[in-house]
């Protein structure tokens, strides 16, 4: 195995176990904590605040403002998501859906011109 075989090997395996710690801890210090007020505070409304921040930061920033459709491939997903979310209260479908919609319309598999 070359050396920078070696190191890419390396670096992902250092990557993997970072990312599955900072997983991991969250559920493993605050695990009996569930029930403290701020703990179920978050719980509530933090989903919603992640949406309102894609939605209302990110996706016009995003938008092609100069073309035909002027930034319907940032509105169209931004509407799916608050559509989505205010008919079936799901955080994960909201933010799944959106973002599907968003991806696709950036590679092209839905044409909007």
């Amino acid at each position: 195995m070359s050396n920078e075989t070696l190191y890419l090997v390396s670096f992902i395996l250092v990557t993997a176990v970072a990312t599955f710690l900072t997983r991991l801890m969250p559920f493993a210090f605050l695990g009996k904590h569930s029930n403290h007020p701020l703990a179920q505070h978050l719980g509530r409304y933090l989903p919603a605040g992640i949406m309102a921040v894609l939605v209302a930061i990110f996706l016009p920033r995003a938008a092609h403002w100069q073309t035909p459709v002027f930034g319907l491939d940032a509105l169209l997903p931004a509407a799916l998501v608050i559509v989505l979310h205010l008919w079936r209260r799901n955080a994960l479908l909201s933010m799944l859906a959106g973002t599907i919609c968003y991806m696709a319309i950036q590679q092209g598999v839905i044409n909007l011109v």
